[in-house]
């Protein structure tokens, strides 16, 4: 991700939620009580982890930490708490409504308690795994993780509800009596304070929906029939499918019984994983007996409180099975995340007919703000319970063919009384008043205008109904060759029509004095929007604007602002006049092919010129003209994407993506001069590594069939400006390697602060480590090299005729970097280091790279 991809979806999406809760922190003037302290054993003096601390009256608490601290907060006037852990006299102690303070706390030791408590030490020893029986009874439980699981049997099926909402948190009463907001009293009035006891939460988005599930063991497969499907609609100025996968995949399904947990684009260790005894510490707490089954609490917290992990509390079964019944999981306040304040999960099982048990209700709860104290926020809550649970439930093979889920036609349009007759948890008054709100809201011309101002400042589009103007980062930009450049253009939108699109921009160069412009028509085959999954559509362009040669660039055009800034020599460039005709059809197992032809005239420009041994200097650089005929090919298994106003970018996942392309050059076709083939494969993959973060790599190679002129052969991405680019070679110059066949691996990793949550001043800046490596190897046959065969263009040379462009012979060109991420919660910022061919004209060993990111 460039640090001017502002019309990158993801990183749009999180600059509106940023926006919001700036907004929200403005807005937020409600009276606070915090508590903050340590409870500890009055006969010892040792503190006392995960004891209760509550607001007398009220259902508002905390537990205390592996050091016994804790930190109490409420919006309301509470004069009194209460201390109670087992084992110990209860007590309540007095405090002062509205402030801040602090209060110490000792437990004197209770008798009769006591003797219900099965292993407690009065001594606090140093903790070992060694003879722990916590830890011999967590190992237990990972050694029967599998026959726990649903996956253990040949066959399974349940029903599934998922409640997704999102709230406004501790907006103050006076905001609604300002008489800015009156005319949105009947949504602001709409305050839920049951859900989160101390504080007042305003709905502003729900999702619903029921499915059911089925599993197969062998082949393993899964078939999800979606039965209903209901959402918040914001309308035009949200990508409403959009909106719903990035909230999703934030409030991802938690799976205890899995090594690691995927949380606001984290992964955490799961306390119960293979290798979670060595992060974690367990201590044995209770026992207790539920329908005459004993379970014993189990507390877990991490031995360094700044990883990726959890802390908590578990019961877990004393029979065969060592089942976890039940889980609540938080994190210490200390972690590595951005805007979290609390996260919350519980879990629940149920034991069913056959003895196992398995999830009933999952709830995950997260409270997210600029500040870690006080003030507004936004407050997320997936709730997914599970029903009718059945093992053995054979189907023909039949059953499980072709995709993976399947929605119901009328999955959307289902009546409320589907939904009251289906939920399995009733929604709470002001809850099943989000629907309605939303729809009145979208309604309101000044909500429109506001929503319409977002969108151009974020997106860089205005619209004007059927058609939009845009974007805006591209109407002005410079550059060695044009000078000065404006640009102006826009596209349709599906309000025009779901079947045609056009598209076109006009530009003009100052210096140059030469007008580009661009005009595309789009007709879609399947009546869907061209932007969305899955798409098949056939599209015509005639393109005449320059280009830089070997500069690739991804999500963003090449006459952004941003990009006009660059390092080094940069006056080599391209006159292209680009005829096009697309075919694209993508299926929804994620198999897409694409068909296309293309007439290519490139004419040099800028210093760059297309010479042939004793062609006199002073005539005019030739142009050349291909026609080619391209079939490409992609499957990327269970890919998801960001959907934008531009582009649709996918997810990174932990699926592999292959990519085959095929091209040739056709001689004599509309001018082409040149017979070739050109085949080029792609393979790239995330590899998740739990605590130490993940890496991304890349491999790519392309060979070219036949004889070509050098601006025809592979000319190398390469990186100019001072933006880190992944899929380019940031201290290459443009135009300085070529081939007609490479090999290339790129391996990006971050760690995603694993050590240096363990060093004190950045585990307080919350910064996270990352490292690269690329390397490139390739080279050019005889038959191609114009030193061989006069026939050819030279290699461009500099001024003074040194040369410019290289082959890369028999070593491969290297590149490393350094960087630190999340630096203003924003930036990842990357020393790299050029590793070999130092010896090139204006190249540098050495240079500060940045790029903008979004992570929690």
């Amino acid at each position: 991700m460039n640090h001017h991809l502002l019309n990158y979806a993801p990183i749009r999406t999180a600059l509106l939620f940023c926006g919001l809760l700036l907004l929200i922190c403005s807005l937020a003037n409600a009276q606070t009580t915090t508590v903050t302290g340590i409870i500890t054993d009055g006969g010892n003096k040792q503190p006392l982890p995960f004891a209760n601390v509550v607001f007398v009256g009220t259902t508002i608490g905390t537990t205390t930490n592996e050091r016994g601290g804790y930190t109490l907060t409420g919006t309301g006037n509470f004069t009194q708490i209460a201390i109670s852990f087992i084992g110990y006299k209860s007590i309540i102690k007095a405090i002062t409504p509205g402030v801040s303070q602090e209060l110490k706390v000792s437990l004197s030791a209770d008798s009769q308690l006591l003797n219900e408590v099965v292993i407690r030490s009065g001594k606090r020893e140093r903790y070992r795994n060694k003879n722990n029986p916590a830890v011999e009874l967590i190992r237990n439980v990972i050694s029967h993780k599998e026959q726990n699981q649903i996956g253990n049997y040949a066959y399974a099926a349940y029903e599934e509800y998922d409640k997704l909402q999102f709230s406004l948190s501790s907006l103050s009463n006076k905001v609604s009596e300002r008489k800015i907001f009156q005319k949105y009293r009947f949504l602001l009035d709409n305050r839920d304070t049951t859900t989160l006891p101390g504080k007042s939460l305003l709905p502003v988005y729900l999702e619903e929906k029921l499915a059911d599930h089925y599993y197969r063991k062998s082949p393993q497969k899964d078939k999800i029939i979606v039965k209903g499907n209901k959402r918040v609609d914001f309308g035009q100025y949200f990508d409403n499918n959009g909106l719903s996968l990035y909230l999703n995949r934030m409030y991802s399904k938690v799976d205890i019984y899995s090594n690691s947990i995927f949380l606001m684009t984290n992964q955490f260790l799961s306390p119960i994983a293979s290798s979670a005894p060595t992060f974690y510490q367990y201590f044995l707490a209770d026992t207790i007996t539920i329908d005459k089954t004993k379970l014993v609490g189990l507390n877990f917290v991490p031995r360094n409180t700044s990883d990726m992990l959890f802390e908590g509390k578990m019961y877990v079964t004393l029979d065969s099975n060592y089942a976890v019944q039940k889980i609540n999981l938080s994190v210490n306040p200390r972690i590595n995340l951005n805007w979290v304040r609390d996260l919350q999960i519980h879990l629940q099982f149920e034991q069913n007919t056959d003895g196992r048990y398995y999830l009933s209700k999952s709830d995950l709860l997260a409270d997210f703000g600029i500040t870690k104290g006080k003030g507004g926020g936004i407050f997320g809550q997936r709730t997914l319970s599970y029903r009718n649970y059945k093992t053995g439930d054979a189907r023909p093979d039949s059953f499980y063919e072709g995709q993976e889920q399947i929605v119901a036609a009328d999955a959307a349009s289902k009546p409320e009384q589907f939904w009251s007759t289906n939920r399995h948890d009733t929604l709470s008054t002001a809850e099943s008043k989000v629907y309605t709100n939303i729809d009145s809201l979208k309604r309101m011309p000044s909500f429109r205008r506001t929503m319409e101002a977002f969108t151009f400042i974020l997106a860089g589009y205005k619209s004007f109904g059927p058609f939009e103007v845009g974007p805006a980062n591209t109407f002005y930009s410079f550059n060695p060759v044009e000078g000065f450049r404006l640009r102006l253009g826009g596209r349709t939108t599906p309000e025009l029509s779901k079947r045609y699109y056009a598209e076109t921009y006009a530009a003009y160069g100052f210096k140059d004095q030469r007008w580009k412009y661009f005009l595309s028509g789009t007709y879609s085959l399947n009546n869907k929007s061209i932007y969305q999954f899955p798409q098949n559509y056939v599209r015509a362009s005639f393109q005449r604007d320059t280009k830089i040669p070997g500069q690739e660039l991804q999500f963003v055009q090449e006459d952004n602002f941003l990009l006009s800034f660059k390092r080094g020599v940069n006056d080599k460039w391209l006159y292209n006049d680009t005829w096009r005709i697309d075919y694209v059809h993508e299926f929804e197992n994620h198999f897409s092919y694409s068909l296309g032809f293309k007439n290519w005239q490139q004419s040099p420009a800028g210093a760059l010129q297309f010479k042939r041994p004793g062609d006199d200097t002073n005539t005019p650089s030739p142009s050349l003209t291909t026609s080619e005929f391209s079939v490409e090919a992609r499957w990327a298994p269970n890919e998801q994407f960001y959907q934008g106003k531009i582009y649709r970018v996918p997810i990174v996942g932990r699926y592999p993506v292959f990519t085959l392309r095929f091209a040739s050059g056709i001689k004599g076709l509309f001018h082409g001069g040149y017979s070739y083939e050109n085949l080029t494969g792609t393979i790239s993959k995330r590899f998740f590594l739990s605590q130490l973060g993940y890496t991304n790599v890349t491999a790519q190679g392309g060979y070219i069939f036949g004889q070509v002129p050098f601006p025809l052969l592979t000319i190398h991405r390469a990186n100019q400006t001072y933006a880190y680019q992944l899929n380019s070679y940031n201290l290459m110059n443009f135009l300085e390697f070529v081939s007609d066949h490479y090999a290339s691996l790129s391996i990006d990793h971050s760690f995603n602060g694993f050590f240096f949550n363990k060093i004190p001043l950045l585990k307080k800046l919350k910064w996270r480590e990352a490292v690269s490596f690329k390397a490139l190897y390739g080279g050019l046959r005889s038959e191609n090299d114009p030193s061989q065969h006069p026939s050819l263009y030279q290699f461009p040379v500099d001024d003074s005729g040194v040369p410019y462009t290289y082959t890369l012979n028999r070593t491969p060109y290297l590149e490393a970097s350094a960087g630190v991420s999340n630096v203003l919660k924003f930036f990842r910022i990357d020393l790299v280091k050029r590793l070999n061919y130092l010896d090139h004209p204006n190249v540098s060993q050495w240079g500060i790279r940045a790029r903008a990111t979004f992570d929690f």
